[in-house]
């Protein structure tokens, strides 16, 4: 295998009614986790780097340990700019050898959103590499990100069908409920997956993307807040409504909040437990390992995705 745009692996999946995970990635232990996971269970993934964790490890870093997990492991890797809020970054991406590129211009207005996108997307076919836009806009906090509930609204299906045809961009991230960050509802969880349902009929086929899903395993926290941890009230979408997306058409199913859960609770752990411990390979293989474990549960119980090579 090699390093590959999304096409291919979202074209299976709309056919299989699976979806491909997206996990969010910082440093090599993040990287090491979840590659070894897919290698286990034969499946291909997305490894998305936001614009925060370019600057925190470095585009040549980060690129050239992907390229080795892709030596170490043969699964077929897409390298993807999360959340690209301009041009110029989207730009630097292709230019650097990302394989997928997302562009967000949500915060703008409907038609200078279509005309972002539409530059991108011109800039990226040229190169060969593949376009994700969002129309909607999540609420919370992760990264670069920082929607308000008040600013937030949910995808118009009609108009993702004529931002689509407009564009030309290859997936679209659309707004159904989901929210970024450890917080994302209140209230019982719940998705519009009439709207889903709408947008996948008018565009069959066609590659929907699900940011902001993580499920927040209230495991996980509980096991933070243990070891000194400070997340009362951390809650996420549950994993049969990830699973029910996935069904109706969704493609790609991000995931970053999860990781950084369960890699914290492993390493508080791993301090209180090991007071003497000073050792980086120590800590930093447990939340490794943890990172590991718990991709492979969302890849067979929640995605589906795995043996799908």
């Amino acid at each position: 295998m090699s390093i590959v745009t999304t096409k291919e692996m979202f074209e299976k999946a709309a056919k299989g009614g699976y979806a491909i995970g997206a996990f969010n990635i910082n440093n090599m232990e993040i990287i090491q986790g979840i590659t070894e996971a897919c290698k286990e269970l034969n499946s291909p993934v997305i490894l998305q780097v936001s614009s925060s964790a370019r600057k925190y490890a470095h585009p040549k870093y980060l690129l050239n340990m992907i390229k080795a997990a892709e030596e170490e492991t043969g699964i077929p890797i897409a390298i993807h700019l999360d959340h690209g809020a301009d041009f110029e970054i989207c730009k630097a991406c292709v230019d650097d050898g990302f394989t997928s590129v997302m562009i967000d211009a949500s915060k703008y207005s409907f038609e200078e959103n279509v005309e972002l996108t539409r530059r991108v997307v011109d800039y990226a076919h040229e190169r060969g590499v593949v376009v994700e836009a969002e129309l909607g806009k999540l609420a919370g906090v992760e990264d670069d990100v920082n929607v308000s509930d008040a600013d937030s609204c949910y995808t118009d299906p009609d108009q993702a069908h004529e931002f689509v045809e407009r564009t030309g961009c290859d997936s679209l991230a659309i707004a159904i409920g989901t929210s970024h960050g450890a917080y994302k509802f209140k209230g019982e969880p719940k998705l519009r997956f009439d709207i889903l349902d709408k947008v996948t009929a008018l565009m069959p086929g066609y590659p929907i993307v699900l940011h902001g899903a993580s499920s927040v395993s209230q495991e996980d926290v509980a096991k933070c807040n243990k070891y000194g941890g400070d997340l009362p009230g951390a809650r996420g979408v549950t994993e049969s409504l990830l699973r029910e997306a996935a069904r109706h058409g969704v493609c790609k199913i991000n995931m970053d909040t999860d990781i950084r859960i369960a890699m914290t609770a492993a390493i508080r752990e791993e301090f209180v437990e090991n007071p003497s411990s000073f050792d980086p390979r120590k800590y930093l293989g447990s939340a490794r390992e943890a990172v590991k474990e718990l991709v492979k549960h969302k890849i067979i119980d929640v995605l589906g995705s795995d043996n799908k090579i």
